[in-house]
């Protein structure tokens, strides 16, 4: 039987977090994302490699990866060293560092599509400005996206009937279901000559649901029909990319859009995000207005170039894919040992897990819940992400915690 976590010191932190910040923790973090409650711990301590302490002391082999953004590992030396001597020189500033300038040069040359790039702070902030662009170029205003696909917290992009989204937030989102061309012919018969855009993730990753990837000759018969009606093609790469393929995860799928997207790993956890684009839209990029207080910032940029620099020099890509399929195997196995099916989708790299079972999620709820409360952290609600800083150690040890979690429910 493996060491039970207890979580004093998190409960007492959040119990004051609650009294001046609401919820406690806001948005995904909020404790009552993850279920069973008490079985997850609410603040960290420190972080390095592949693992974190929480403030009570317990280690956690971290398969969330602070939700996508780190991918060589924390507290990487290499990135951690190239951000001290940028900041030491200069961060944000009244001028712009010639950081951004090597930045954007570099993504220029590793992404085939790519011929300019901007640069914001978050996923959202990326999202936003390819639909200005791409409204700005048609001059019209409707854009498809994918039935619980998900591209920032935008009101346009949140779920209809969360507090504070209206109707009209949604009016010009027109949305179809998955892998379905039938309904992509339908919206663009029905609104000829009204859509700007077509944004989708490379494949499929909704939230508490089985990811999905692209049915064969999916992408090529999408972007046939989005050049024959003038509309433009996004790719929101924000949580995949750089774990698929270098150049970019349409590159791994086969087909070039228009825009791309960048957040999540770009930086190994330091606030950035990019757009890069086709030269057909440099012009209409250009006249586009969307900034921030930060989005200047050297220290990011420098991340982001080194961390890219060595996700290349370690064909980081091929080595992730390779240690979440060895992982998954083992998971699975280890579950039919135990007389269960553990259903695994999307990629190896980014996988979703379910543990079929008659009593439904709260089982797999509950198998998660255990997990972290042994030292593995895991989620049941969220696709996990696999970094290049997990060992072979570090896959035996969660194979040992989530056979003995198994047991244990």
């Amino acid at each position: 039987m493996k060491k039970i976590y207890q979580y004093s010191q998190s409960r007492a932190l959040f119990e004051r977090a609650r009294r001046v910040i609401p919820n406690g923790i806001p948005g995904h973090f909020n404790p009552a994302v993850q279920k069973p409650a008490g079985t997850y711990p609410y603040f960290v301590a420190r972080a390095a490699g592949a693992r974190f302490w929480d403030v009570d002391g317990n280690q956690f082999i971290d398969y969330m990866c602070g939700y996508g953004p780190m991918i060589l590992g924390y507290d990487n030396p290499v990135v951690e060293e190239a951000v001290r001597a940028q900041v030491s020189r200069s961060d944000t500033c009244s001028l712009a560092s010639p950081i951004m300038v090597e930045l954007a040069e570099f993504l220029v040359d590793l992404i085939p599509m790519a011929d300019w790039a901007y640069f914001a702070k978050n996923g959202a902030d990326a999202t936003n400005m390819a639909i200005l662009i791409a409204r700005a170029a048609t001059g019209r205003r409707k854009v498809i996206a994918i039935e619980g696909g998900y591209h920032g917290s935008s009101p346009w992009m949140q779920a209809p009937g969360r507090t504070g989204i209206t109707a009209e937030d949604h009016a010009e989102i027109l949305r179809i279901p998955w892998n379905d061309l039938a309904a992509l012919h339908g919206v663009l018969d029905e609104h000829q000559g009204e859509i700007a855009a077509f944004i989708a993730s490379p494949y499929h990753h909704p939230v508490n649901q089985d990811n999905q990837l692209p049915a064969d000759g999916y992408w090529q018969a999408v972007h046939k029909l989005l050049k024959q009606h003038g509309i433009v093609s996004i790719c929101d790469d924000v949580r995949a990319g750089f774990r698929l393929d270098m150049r970019g995860s349409h590159e791994y799928f086969g087909y070039t859009p228009d825009l791309s997207c960048y957040c999540k790993a770009i930086a190994n956890g330091y606030p950035i995000s990019a757009l890069v684009g086709i030269d057909s839209l440099r012009d209409t990029a250009a006249a586009i207005f969307q900034t921030g207080s930060f989005w200047f910032s050297a220290g990011p940029m420098a991340a982001a170039l080194v961390c890219l620099q060595e996700l290349q020099r370690l064909d980081a890509p091929t080595r992730i894919l390779a240690t979440g399929r060895k992982l998954l195997d083992g998971l699975v196995n280890i579950a039919r040992e135990h007389g269960h099916e553990l259903i695994v989708s999307g990629m190896p790299s980014m996988p979703y897990l379910r543990l079929a079972h008659e009593d439904g999620i709260g089982f797999h709820q509950a198998l998660c819940g255990e997990c972290t409360r042994r030292g593995v952290f895991l989620t049941s609600h969220h696709n996990l992400f696999i970094s290049a800083a997990h060992s072979d150690a570090d896959l035996q040890l969660t194979w040992d915690v989530f056979d003995d979690a198994l047991a244990s429910i």
